[in-house]
């Protein structure tokens, strides 16, 4: 019996469960923490890259139908029709090419993080080497 077929995750679902899994909490939760962050963290740039990956994703998806409904089977394409067809065209091909750069540079990030394991506790902690005092000598 053929098995129906499941949609492969977009590029942004991957990048999600990228960003989960080395931060260690679903996606919503990591979004409000780098929202009520005041100053910018790498946490703020990877869930806002991600963000504008799902959006450009979404506007691939909308543009797609688009251009499916222009040019279905019983639709003339007149002036009018190929103008918005060329349109939709150009702004699916902007949309991959937004979507691969936000896809690369936030891929090369992630794959350069490893998420830090935790401390052990039976291991008593290593102390800060002492820092020499400074002593300051006049010269004239």
């Amino acid at each position: 019996m053929p098995q129906p077929d499941t949609p492969s995750p977009t590029v942004s679902q991957l990048v999600a469960q990228r960003i989960e899994a080395l931060y260690g909490q679903p996606l919503a939760e990591l979004e409000a923490i780098a929202d009520a962050t005041p100053e910018t963290t790498l946490l703020a740039a990877l869930t806002g890259t991600h963000g504008d990956l799902a959006l450009a994703e979404r506007n691939i998806a909308f543009q797609l139908q688009r251009l499916r409904e222009l040019t279905a089977p019983d639709q003339e394409i007149g002036r009018f029709a190929a103008g918005h067809i060329l349109d939709c065209a150009r702004r699916i091909a902007e949309s991959v090419a937004t979507r691969d750069a936000y896809a690369k540079s936030t891929s090369a990030v992630l794959g350069g993080l490893r998420r830090a394991s935790a401390p052990d506790t039976h291991q008593p902690a290593v102390p800060a080497p002492a820092t020499p005092t400074a002593t300051t000598s006049r010269t004239r």
